[in-house]
């Protein structure tokens, strides 16, 4: 039996590995909401910035798999995306009989640690940011519909503009790499995350709810941080400095105590249910799944330097 699949946010950067990974699925047919291209076979016209035009985007939907977000903007930007376009993107789901409803979220709606072996529902949902509270409502609107709600943490791999672009630009900002961080991330690669969104999505054993999605070994900051200056860029020739210095030098820049609040206290979240019901690998880990992203990284950042 075909299970029809509308995938929003299909171009991003998790969504274009939840489209492919949806493409592999035998019995799956996949469109994409879209607001530019024009309705066709694998395209549905809609955007959830203008909540009228989502009209009639779900209809013959199996399954809607919701990975769109506004991540900069002003607030009334995000809220008007994330929030007011879920909503109504929900309403249409639910008011043309779409049976399952999956949401890519973020643990970032818990806002900022420590959290160290967190289950779903241990912590309450605390944003800390624009973003992360427009996507808290996002998992309301969901939720109340029934739907399924996965919250990876760190994502890396092809197409990351954010996480391992942000650190190397904190550690040219420090001119140095940390020493003495002993905190832990939970980190998922995105190829891996296309593939669970997608097996959530289709499994008859995840109803909603909300479930953690990443790889059940979290990284050490230390091990994190050796890769990135291994096998993508090394700032101030091996330069080392510990926290309370990296906070130090970082004291005029906002962005960079933003980063180094998050790096250095842990953000660990469990949720062994998730791979244990589903058909699916949590993948090889980050050693080995950043090896394989790494020469995507070196290439990106050295055209953005180039640009």
């Amino acid at each position: 039996m075909t299970a029809n699949v509308l995938i929003t946010g299909a171009s991003g950067f998790v969504g274009n590995h939840v489209a492919a990974a949806a493409h592999r699925q035998p019995g799956v047919r996949v469109r994409q909401l879209s607001r530019r291209t024009p309705p066709g076979p694998e395209s549905v016209h809609g955007d959830l910035g203008d909540p009228a035009s989502l009209r009639g985007a779900c209809a013959d939907t199996d399954v809607l798999v919701h990975c769109a977000t506004r991540i900069s903007g002003d607030a009334e930007t995000v809220e008007a995306v994330n929030d007011l376009g879920t909503r109504a993107l929900v309403e249409e789901a639910v008011r043309s009989g779409v049976g399952r409803i999956v949401y890519v979220s973020t643990a970032a709606v818990y806002g900022r640690g420590p959290f160290r072996g967190v289950g779903p529902g241990e912590v309450p949902i605390a944003p800390a940011s624009a973003t992360s509270r427009t996507r808290a409502a996002a998992e309301r609107h969901v939720l109340d519909a029934g739907g399924l709600v996965l919250r990876p943490h760190l994502v890396y791999g092809e197409g990351d503009r954010w996480v391992v672009p942000g650190l190397v630009w904190l550690l040219g900002e420090l001119s140095a790499t940390l020493t003495g961080c002993a905190a832990l991330q939970s980190m998922i690669d995105v190829e891996t995350l296309g593939r669970a969104v997608v097996a959530a999505a289709l499994s008859p054993a995840h109803g909603g709810g909300v479930h953690h999605v990443n790889h059940p070994e979290p990284v050490g900051v230390a091990d994190l941080l050796g890769a990135v200056c291994a096998q993508v860029e090394e700032p101030g020739g091996g330069a080392a400095v510990d926290v309370a210095t990296a906070l130090e030098r970082s004291a005029g820049s906002p962005l960079a105590l933003h980063h180094l609040g998050m790096l250095t206290v842990d953000h660990w979240f469990v949720d062994d249910g998730f791979w244990k019901d589903l058909d699916c690998s949590p993948g090889e880990g980050f050693a080995a799944a950043f090896t394989r992203a790494a020469p995507w990284y070196r290439s990106f950042l050295r055209d953005r330097t180039a640009s």
